[in-house]
C-alpha cells in the first residue's frame, strides 16, 4: 500500500488509501464540498467500502488525514478502465478531487492527483484522463494534464432503491406507499 507523510509548516498529512474508519473523520461531509452527497448510514458506507476494496486495484480512493486534527482533509480517486485498443491496455479515470475549503493552497490537490496518477502508472495505465470544469484547468495544468478534446455527459433521472419491506406494494425503484404514507420519504 502507498502511503506517503508530508508537512506543510508544522501541519502533517498522511497520503493514503481509503480506511473504513474514514467516515468518522469528515470524508462523506468533504465530498458534499464537491458536490451532492446525501447522508450514508454507517452500514450503506460500510457495503460500498467492501465493494469498492473488492475490485483491489482497479479503483482507488485517495484521502489526505491532517495528522493534528485526525480529519479528511483532501480526496481524489482512480478507477482502472481495461481496453481491447492499445494491446489490451489500461486506462486511469481519475474522479472527485476535493480539497476542504480550510484547507486550500497547501499543494494537497497536487499530493492526491500525483497519488492516483502514480497507481494508474504503477499498474500499467497508458494514460490518465479525469474531467473538469473551466475554473479547475490551470490546477490540472499544473499538474501535467493537457485539455483535449471535450467532455460529453448524459444525465439518467435519480431512482430510489426499492423497499425491502416485503409487505409493501412497491417495487422496482419506485417510492415506498408505506413510508409516503408516514412522511419518511424526503
Amino acid at each position: 500500500m502507498q502511503v506517503s507523510h508530508s508537512s506543510s509548516g508544522e501541519q502533517k498529512f498522511e497520503v493514503r488509501r481509503l480506511e473504513i474508519s474514514d467516515k468518522s473523520k469528515g470524508f462523506v461531509e468533504l465530498l458534499r464540498q464537491l458536490t451532492v452527497c446525501d447522508s450514508i448510514s454507517d452500514k450503506d458506507f460500510e457495503n460500498r467500502f467492501r465493494e469498492i476494496s473488492s475490485l483491489g486495484d482497479d479503483h482507488v480512493i485517495c484521502v489526505v488525514e491532517d495528522e493534528s486534527s485526525g480529519k479528511i482533509i483532501a480526496t481524489g480517486s482512480v478507477f482502472i478502465e481495461k481496453k481491447f485498443l492499445r494491446n489490451c491496455g489500461k486506462v486511469g479515470h481519475i474522479e472527485d478531487v476535493v480539497v476542504d475549503s480550510n484547507a486550500r493552497g497547501m499543494q494537497l490537490g497536487k499530493k492526491v492527483i500525483g497519488f492516483l496518477a502514480d497507481h494508474a502508472r504503477s499498474i500499467g495505465c497508458y494514460k490518465v484522463i479525469l474531467d473538469c470544469s473551466l475554473e479547475n484547468r490551470a490546477f490540472y495544468e499544473k499538474c501535467g494534464f493537457k485539455q483535449k478534446e471535450i467532455q460529453m455527459n448524459k444525465k439518467h433521472p435519480p431512482t430510489r432503491p426499492a423497499c425491502s419491506n416485503n409487505f409493501c406494494r412497491c417495487r422496482d425503484n419506485k417510492v415506498c406507499v408505506e413510508r409516503m404514507s408516514r412522511n419518511l420519504v424526503g
